[in-house]
């Protein structure tokens, strides 16, 4: 079974998309806002929507389908998701085949996740170089957003001093390939979340990977933080980056916050909640966007396997349970 989305009902001619798109396309190269994006892109794809659609019978169908599978979210790449530059350039293209904007996270540092459930990542540094090149030149001058190897920043601990070194190296590199092959990318190194570095410390991290680069940060993915904790903490850090002279803005991960964290238990805790809808905010706000990053009800490893896609989380965590 086919799930349809509304961006997807009608097709429009790819002249007349252009027309469409060139005018904001031209106010966000001016303006540098991210009000000027095409909406945001809701995945047909996604495991959720793929769910809904395999399970139509299912009496949770209707609501994993209304409140997760059609909401705008990213799709994670990896060494699962084959020749990247197809699977990128795919995704891309179908996005501004409709007039929307993609969200996309790049996650495949080597060592990635210091060797626990999302363990991975490409098998050495050249081979991640390639990879991310072949990425951000999928990407192309399209508009998207991309959220750059969760975690990779706040775990640069579990490393030593060459793999510390290496890392940095490795997240500079991806810096300077979006901003000279994806002009049109709006690029967020994650920095983990309100409960983890000082503001200090974080600001010092994305520093030394080249968030001068980017377009600033992404907090709270995969995590639970309340919007409450996360945004004054996005603030913080962006302080802390101007005292560096750097003006960057952050992107916060909604998916999950709403009911905010259990304790200190991150894989798949009992009663968590969807936190507010994605949306790009207006000009000059902080957080510059909400977003789902992570897809809420796949799996942190605990209840399945990572990533994969529990209804019965999803339907908790609709209602709270």
């Amino acid at each position: 079974m086919t799930m349809k989305h509304p961006q997807h009902a009608k097709r429009p001619h790819l002249a007349t998309l252009a027309k469409r798109l060139l005018p904001s396309l031209s106010l966000l190269a001016c303006t540098g806002a991210a009000a000027a994006l095409p909406p945001l892109y809701v995945d047909p794809q996604s495991t959720a929507a793929i769910w809904a659609g395999n399970h139509p019978s299912d009496g949770r169908v209707t609501d994993i389908r209304n409140r997760i599978a059609n909401q705008p979210g990213a799709r994670w790449f990896g060494g699962w998701s084959g020749e990247i530059g197809a699977a990128v350039g795919h995704f891309v293209g179908t996005a501004w085949y409709y007039g929307r904007t993609p969200v996309l996270v790049a996650y495949n540092i080597p060592a990635r996740d210091c060797g626990q459930y999302s363990a991975g990542g490409a098998g050495s540094l050249q081979a991640y170089r390639d990879w991310i090149r072949a990425f951000a030149t999928a990407v192309g001058s399209r508009p998207a957003i991309v959220v750059l190897e969760p975690d990779a920043l706040p775990q640069l601990d579990c490393l030593d001093a060459a793999g510390k070194s290496a890392r940095l190296e490795l997240l500079r590199y991806a810096v300077a390939q979006f901003a000279a092959l994806a002009p049109g990318a709006y690029l967020y190194l994650d920095i983990g979340n309100s409960a983890w570095l000082t503001p200090a410390e974080a600001a010092t991290r994305l520093v030394n990977a080249g968030v001068a680069g980017a377009r600033g940060f992404a907090l709270n993915v995969s995590n639970y933080r309340t919007d409450a904790e996360s945004n004054p903490y996005g603030v913080a850090v962006a302080n802390a980056l101007r005292q560096r002279g750097l003006e960057k803005t952050f992107v916060v991960d909604t998916s999950r916050n709403g009911n905010g964290p259990n304790g200190t238990q991150w894989c798949d805790p009992a009663g968590r909640k969807l936190g507010v809808s994605p949306r790009v905010n207006p000009a000059g706000s902080t957080p510059e966007m909400v977003l789902w990053i992570k897809s809420p009800g796949e799996s942190d490893g605990c209840a399945a396997p990572a990533g994969t896609f529990s209804p019965d989380l999803a339907y908790k965590m609709i209602y709270g349970y």
